[in-house]
């Protein structure tokens, strides 16, 4: 097959000789011979690239000739470019073994791949970026855990990954990228499974609840014993699955971007990229909605009960989630499993492909480029150390980890923030921020890599596009300026009296809730009818509770701590007051800025890295 090809648009090289491959079935397992006017001629021009390899000697023969001798005139100019690789006829099929079925050969394509990684990469992301932070409330309230050990639970993904990332990015980088990437799927499953198995091997979630428990009543009293659950030690499975999730994704974000960049055309990896990375985007969206759907769900599926899921006693289907996410992730990794280690048709891109490393002085780039560099553990400290000395590789990673960090906090408090600032529940500041993530993260990550595409942008060229996108995102760190006030709340924020509270100190004593004998761990706020906010129904002092017909929700009366309206007639509803702050539109505009920005360079970032 005869493929005339201009390098010179593709990689910025006159280049103009023929890629001629003997078959044109199978290009990938063909030697490359490349027609020249003569050998000499081709040596002695300035277009020739480097050393042309002949595929007439054996693929065991560590010996193969070039086609000519490149002066030392030439030599430096030989050091970078493209590279012309060999081919050694291997089968690339797809299957498993022996067993290579030809329907199974219409997904060896890069778009097959990509399918299968962004389905490994959306269940990872609803797993452990969704699930995780949804259901970690309703953990603690079911197995008795208390914070630092929910945090533990949740930190042990990322101390897997840092135990593990550096070798499997190494060895896995050198090794089958395919297997390692089903066999992290496959671990990433079990690890699913396991956090689900303390729901089948506890007894059942019994509560004995009381309707009259929050409200002001002088006879009532509640006994709280100090004693250590035996539930707690379930803490440990929780970790294991999280360590073995930590595991699993490991070579997904690190073996599988670089094998979709290996087996593309240049100009169309970003693209690939970057919808990878939306699907793993989108997946934490996701795990919000259904796992807040689950929560809805008793975790003893088929019991009646009285609670209601606004009741603090109530643990939803938290384990639901995570059988479903580990049954995808076992069927998902089969078909991973089966790709070769490489593609058919790569090889041309592989040749096609232009080095835009740093060049280091002291030429110790050359030893990268031997074939037998890295593939033993004594080659590793002398890796470390090549990349130390790469500028480029080290100022891209530092600013990855930094805008890393900020993601991570805004992911993990940006609901907190929104809950705090325009007095929402819980459930409602998660959807309001997910219309933000999914639109200015998911659009923003495709955007990017869309971009690098459509304007053929070269190392140089996206790392100034990245920089155009920090100074933007930049310009939005006004956001800290805009504020909305806090509803008053008594006995936090003012006093029972509308005065003035001494910053940093909490009463919720009065004397109209003096006899109700209230406790402070009954954190149930409401909303009394003169616009003030009350830490509990019983810190309101109210006597009585009904069920709206228009809302569905609680309203409790005769409360005696709201002073707009007599004392046989005050009225709170359940829940916090609706907050009418005038800049909430310019807030939420300023965050869709910073979210878009920040994820419109991640995309090239990790092209220039790659490259």
């Amino acid at each position: 097959m005869a493929m005339p090809h201009n390098l010179a648009g593709e990689n910025g090289f006159n280049f103009t000789q023929k890629l001629i491959f003997s078959s044109p079935s199978n290009p990938v397992e063909n030697s490359l011979t490349f027609d020249t006017t003569s050998p000499k001629e081709s040596c002695n021009t300035s277009e020739s690239n480097g050393t042309l390899y002949s595929n007439a000697n054996s693929p065991s023969d560590s010996c193969i000739k070039p086609l000519c001798d490149e002066g030392p005139e030439n030599k430096s100019q030989f050091s970078k470019g493209i590279k012309y690789v060999s081919s050694e006829g291997e089968v690339l099929v797809c299957g498993w073994g022996a067993f290579t079925p030809s329907c199974l050969q219409f997904f060896n394509t890069p778009k097959g791949v990509l399918f299968f990684l962004c389905v490994a990469s959306f269940l990872q992301g609803m797993t452990v970026n969704g699930f995780i932070n949804t259901v970690i409330t309703s953990i603690e309230r079911r197995f008795d855990l208390r914070s630092y050990e929910s945090g533990l639970i949740a930190s042990s993904y990322d101390i897997a990954a840092c135990v593990c990332l550096t070798f499997v990015s190494y060895f896995g980088g050198n090794g089958h990228k395919p297997r390692w990437l089903g066999w992290g799927v496959l671990i990433m499953g079990i690890g699913s499974v396991i956090f689900a198995l303390p729901q089948f091997t506890t007894s059942q979630y019994e509560v004995h609840f009381s309707e009259e428990i929050g409200m002001c009543s002088s006879n009532l009293s509640v006994g709280c014993t100090e004693s250590v659950s035996s539930l707690s030690s379930y803490r440990f499975v929780f970790m294991l699955g999280q360590f073995l999730h930590g595991i699993g994704a490991t070579p997904l974000y690190t073996l599988g971007v670089t094998y979709l960049d290996e087996n593309v055309k240049s100009n169309y990896s970003p693209v690939y990229i970057a919808i990878f990375y939306t699907a793993a985007i989108l997946g934490p969206a996701a795990g919000y909605l259904v796992g807040g759907i689950f929560l809805n769900i008793y975790t003893e599926i088929g019991r009646q009960i009285d609670l209601t899921p606004d009741n603090t006693l109530w643990v939803g289907a938290w384990w639901i989630g995570f059988l479903g996410a580990g049954a995808g992730s076992l069927l998902i990794s089969i078909p991973i499993l089966g790709y070769p280690h490489r593609l058919p048709g790569s090889q041309r891109y592989i040749v096609m492909r232009v080095s835009e490393a740093h060049q280091l002085k002291d030429g110790s780039h050359k030893t990268a480029s031997d074939p037998d560099f890295g593939k033993t553990v004594k080659d590793l400290p002398r890796s470390v150390l090549l990349l130390l000395k790469n500028p480029t590789f080290i100022f891209l990673c530092l600013a990855g980890a930094t805008e890393a960090t900020l993601i991570a906090g805004m992911s993990t408090f940006g609901p907190k923030f929104l809950e705090s600032q325009f007095s929402l529940s819980a459930s409602e500041a998660a959807t309001l921020f997910g219309y933000l993530v999914v639109p200015a993260g998911g659009g923003g990550t495709f955007l990017g890599g869309f971009i690098v595409n459509k304007f053929k942008l070269r190392c140089s060229g996206i790392i100034k596009f990245c920089l155009f996108c920090t100074m933007s995102s930049l310009l939005a760190i006004f956001i800290f300026f805009i504020d909305c006030p806090n509803m008053p709340m008594a006995g936090v924020t003012q006093m029972y009296d509308r005065s003035i509270l001494p910053e940093g100190h909490l009463n919720l004593s009065s004397p109209c809730n003096v006899e109700c004998d209230c406790l402070r761990e009954m954190y149930s706020p409401v909303c009394g009818n003169d616009g003030i906010m009350y830490y509990s129904p019983c810190h309101a002092g109210c006597k009585k509770v009904s069920t709206s017909h228009d809302s569905g929700k609680k309203v409790y009366h005769e409360c005696s701590c709201i002073l707009d309206a007599p004392a046989a007639s005050g009225l709170a509803t359940a829940g916090k007051c609706t907050s009418s702050c005038e800049r909430r539109n310019l807030l939420l505009l300023f965050m869709f800025v910073v979210i878009l920005f920040t994820f419109l360079s991640s995309i090239p970032a990790l092209t220039a890295t790659l490259r």
